[in-house]
């Protein structure tokens, strides 16, 4: 069944109204009829069975059947801060997190990054939105993580200090890896917000790594194979939502 977001604001009681790049894609795409079953979602974690009752050019109108008992969320929070990538690498990056269950990805300005001109008006972040928004669909996630703007190293560290658990694969690390730090926690119960910090293109630097233990990170290795910046995020997410998460199943 064809699942769509549809802010809050465009669902009023029993009908929901479908519009923007999602009409061209039931126009010329999906082909989609009147009577059609769709998979409503209120961009809050709530999930509709729907009926198309009208295709329109402006919208498409859906009969709001029931609501689904449907949450495909991890019962941890795990937020990716990564390291700038060049070139349109960060889209995979986005993608692949989504689908692995992440809740916020944050790229972050390292001093082995090289930027050009003033971030802060970085137009590629609407363009990340899109890429995690058309993910969710793919995969049937029921919240659609946050793509927020770059920020600087020194910002990253107050981010970081209302996280249970910070963890930083680093290629200099061999001895602890991801199972020695989960083993070492007592009450895993307790661990709801994960941080995960991937370094750039060319790896932290040792400075950067040393106030990143001041703020008690694990350090960690991902094995004896070194990865690429777009990789290790996807492995260290990968462990942690098995260790931690949904991905080993709940039995």
């Amino acid at each position: 069944m064809n699942k769509f977001f549809v802010p809050q604001e465009d669902i009023n009681f029993n009908t929901a109204h479908i519009k923007g790049d999602d009409l061209k894609h039931i126009h010329k795409v999906l082909r989609l009829k009147i009577g059609d079953k769709v998979n409503i979602n209120n961009c809050h974690g709530k999930e509709f069975l729907g009926v198309i009752d009208s295709i329109e050019r402006e919208k498409v109108t859906v009969n709001i059947v029931e609501e689904l008992k449907l949450y495909n969320e991890s019962p941890l929070k795990v937020y990716l801060f990564q390291g700038l990538p060049k070139s349109s690498k960060m889209d995979l990056v986005v993608q692949k997190a989504t689908e692995l269950g992440i809740w916020e990805i944050t790229p972050i300005i390292t001093n082995r990054v090289a930027i050009k001109g003033d971030f802060k008006e970085f137009k590629r972040v609407d363009r990340w939105n899109k890429i995690a928004l058309e993910a969710c669909k793919q995969c049937k996630r029921s919240i659609i993580p946050a793509v927020k703007p770059p920020i600087y190293f020194e910002e990253l560290l107050k981010y970081l200090s209302n996280m249970d658990l910070i963890v930083v694969p680093y290629e200099m690390e061999k001895s602890i890896g991801i199972k020695k730090v989960i083993d070492s926690i007592e009450y895993r119960d307790s661990i709801g917000d994960i941080a995960i910090v991937i370094g750039p293109e060319g790896g932290f630097e040792e400075e950067e790594i040393e106030e990143l233990k001041n703020i008690s990170s694990k350090i960690v290795t991902l094995g004896p194979r070194i990865l690429r910046t777009e990789t290790a995020g996807f492995v260290c997410t990968a462990l942690l939502m098995y260790e931690l998460g949904d991905l080993g199943g709940f039995c």
